[in-house]
């Protein structure tokens, strides 16, 4: 005879309720097998459990000692039911996410939402990489969730974790480059000529390019601002002038199709992504679970050792 939790739930309740025929009303089973559960379990430990009186029916020492063990394995199997049923309960909600512009977090939108829609698929996910927004106010704000933005240095109203550092690098049409990808690094003094096609002054990649240009002594010749992914491969690829830009995007934009990469150095430029999310607001459920899910999903980005990408 093996022990199993429905014969200690009755030894239980027969102790509770000091009766057999009063816990065979409340477990709605028959007396007489109510009993032959009692007396199996007293076969199985060798021990009388319980005693007749006149009060009613009463444990035994050893039938105290069982009704103590017994009623923590109940209340763990009661714990573990709980625990199974809220693991199979599908998050559900609405959760934004912003991702920079220009950057590598820009290329895990695809991988996000795959992930999302295997893992949590009733959770409405948000995905903002438009221009004009600066996602950290948003953050502050509590109008967005989290978002993966440039910078690492402390920002009032966020936190920041710093993911990974991102390269820079000259993104030219094939026959005006010249050079090939993987070829020897180009200085920034030698972009004192090149044409140039950059987002806008207010956006952190162009006053970090400006500032590397500066320290090469290098005044940038900008032919046009762009503030559109496509537009911008549209416009390299047609020869208009080359653009400054990670070699993840570059490489996953398919209006980049066909350019050329270079990489630049002395100095080099580089920039920290982090993810930003409110200093004083809580992530819900569903976004706890989204970041969760992004922190993955950039893991995996990383261990695929891409080009320009590097740990902090």
């Amino acid at each position: 005879m093996s022990v199993d939790f429905r014969k200690l739930k009755s030894f239980v309740k027969v102790v509770d309720a000091g009766s057999v025929s009063r816990a065979a009303g409340l477990l709605r089973t028959a007396q007489p097998a109510l009993s032959q559960q009692i007396a199996a379990l007293e076969s199985h430990f060798k021990h009388k459990l319980l005693l007749r009186s006149n009060h009613g029916i009463v444990p035994t020492e050893a039938g105290l000692i069982l009704y103590r063990h017994a009623q923590l394995l109940l209340k763990q199997i009661e714990q573990a039911q709980i625990d199974i049923d809220q693991s199979t309960k599908a998050l559900a909600g609405r959760v934004s996410i912003g991702l920079a512009t220009y950057s590598a977090s820009s290329t895990l939108s695809l991988p996000i939402l795959k992930e999302m829609s295997t893992l949590h698929p009733q959770i409405i996910v948000h995905i903002n990489d438009s221009f004009g927004h600066v996602l950290s106010e948003l953050i502050m704000t509590g109008k967005m969730d989290m978002a993966m933005i440039y910078g690492s240095g402390p920002i009032k109203g966020v936190k920041l974790q710093p993911l990974f550092r991102e390269e820079l690098y000259l993104v030219s049409r094939a026959e005006q480059a010249g050079k090939k990808q993987g070829d020897e690094p180009l200085p920034l003094s030698a972009l004192a000529d090149v044409k140039l096609l950059l987002p806008s002054q207010g956006h952190f990649l162009r006053r970090l390019i400006d500032e590397s240009l500066a320290r090469a002594r290098v005044t940038p010749n900008v032919v046009s601002e762009i503030e559109s992914v496509s537009a911008l491969g549209a416009a390299v690829t047609e020869g208009l002038g080359s653009t400054i830009l990670p070699a993840s995007v570059a490489a996953s934009a398919s209006s980049f199709e066909g350019v050329e990469v270079r990489r630049l150095i002395r100095p080099a430029i580089e920039a920290t992504v982090s993810l930003c999310v409110s200093d004083h607001l809580p992530l819900s459920e569903p976004a706890l679970a989204t970041r969760s899910v992004l922190l993955t999903v950039v893991e995996k980005l990383m261990r695929g050792h891409p080009q320009g990408i590097r740990a902090v």
